[in-house]
């Protein structure tokens, strides 16, 4: 698809958008909604996801009247801080670990001329402690690296929790829930470990916020205040938690991407907040399957609009978006599991073959730590990661894997048209 061909393609996209790309409290565990539906966080007041949510006039979700995907949703100027350098697998000068490690290289050509097929799993959360060791696991397995974009609150105890002024609601405010001391410790060791085994520990911000009193309004002095207080909960909530001197997990200064809650926000604005503290790019915004391009300062790695498979439908490739486009996000029976499992594999695969007619550009897989729809999108996506990251041509890796090789290599060139 070109910008500006196929509106209602892109209407349908919007609408996928909007639904909602929910978080889930640090079990796992949706919270099931009145309705059936679950609203994946608790005492979220935002609309049943059975119905597109509709942004309020201060909201800069992506609609489908942006020229493009890769359009910025504000005026505002791009930054012109220089670009921030892109780090080796060395630790920080704190003596932690860096969030972002990048422990391989990967050919700028592969045998057939053509650029790695780079394949960049991610997922938002990134509390529940069960689904961390399998999500490792099948990274193991197929040597894959994955991008984890942690939720500040998981990390820091409830008790603590009003050290948290999240703007336009109470200190405190929190839609995904706080850790406490068993959990806040059991992730930080778990954390270290992954980062360890290669595996990249992105943020997702903290309180959740979404709709029409969410993050939508934020300035980029707001973003840079919530970036810092995911800094402090990653510094002192091991601490906090455990009353005795912990080492944090990691040292987050080296976080080098973003994805924010809902895929919302004033893309500018935060945008200017990351790049003066050093980020590289950012994984919020829908997008085609193509080349990245640098929008405000930032690679921009995006949610890809896709088929699902045996329909006309247009969603995006997050498990959220798949689940809205299959049974507007409401439970299925489980006898339908099966079904629902192999379209969205389908789906996954169709995407891969578009990637392989168009000269290889990334393919961005989002995920949530859940087991929605009788855990038919963890599945799908464990059977395409086993059967997908072991062929020749294809790189499993995360996101600041690709921000590497990009660095080096640079967007083939005519490679960066959408398809």
């Amino acid at each position: 698809m070109r910008p500006g061909v196929n509106l209602a393609a892109a209407a349908l996209v919007g609408a996928a958008v909007l639904a909602g790309c929910a978080d889930v409290p640090p079990s796992g565990a949706p919270t099931p909604g009145k309705s059936g539906a679950s609203t994946g966080k608790p005492g979220d007041s935002k609309p049943n996801p059975s119905t597109p949510a509709k942004p309020g006039p201060s909201s800069t979700t992506p609609s489908s009247t942006i020229p493009s995907p890769t359009t910025p949703s504000s005026t505002i100027p791009a930054p012109t801080i220089p670009a921030p350098t892109t780090p080796g697998p060395t630790a920080p000068a704190t003596g932690l670990p860096a969030a972002a490690p990048v422990t391989r290289s990967f050919p700028s050509r592969l045998p057939n001329g053509k650029p790695p097929l780079f394949v960049v799993v991610s997922f938002d959360g990134a509390g529940d402690l069960a689904l961390w060791a399998r999500w490792r696991a099948v990274a193991k397995q197929v040597n894959a690296r994955m991008t984890f974009f942690l939720s500040g609150p998981y990390l820091y105890p409830e008790n603590h929790r009003t050290d948290y002024k999240p703007p336009f609601h109470k200190p405190g405010a929190s839609e995904i829930g706080w850790g406490d001391t068993a959990n806040v410790l059991a992730r930080t060791t778990v954390l270290r470990e992954a980062i360890a085994e290669g595996q990249e520990i992105g943020t997702h911000a903290n309180g959740h916020f979404c709709g029409a009193t969410g993050i939508g309004k934020w300035t980029t002095a707001q973003w840079t205040a919530e970036l810092s207080a995911f800094d402090r909960m990653v510094r002192t909530g091991p601490t906090l938690a455990a009353g005795k001197t912990v080492a944090p997990p990691f040292d987050p200064s080296t976080v080098k991407g973003m994805r924010t809650p809902c895929l919302e926000g004033n893309r500018a604005a935060y945008r200017l907040a990351m790049a003066k503290r050093g980020m590289l790019y950012d994984a919020s915004a829908p997008g085609y399957i193509a080349w990245p391009k640098k929008v405000n300062g930032l690679w921009n790695f995006p949610l890809e609009s896709v088929t699902l498979a045996g329909t006309g439908k247009k969603t995006l490739t997050m498990d959220y978006n798949l689940w809205y486009a299959q049974t507007k996000a409401r439970k299925a029976p489980l006898a339908q599991a099966p079904a629902l499992r192999a379209q969205v594999l389908a789906t996954y695969r169709a995407a891969l073959a578009k990637s392989r007619a168009s000269g290889n550009p990334p393919l961005f897989l989002g995920n949530h730590f859940n087991r929605w729809n009788n855990s038919v999108y963890s599945d799908a996506l464990t059977d395409f990661v086993k059967q997908t990251c072991t062929q020749p041509d294809v790189r499993c890796v995360s996101n600041m894997e690709l921000a590497s090789w990009l660095a080096k290599n640079g967007v083939p060139t005519g490679q960066n048209r959408p398809s």
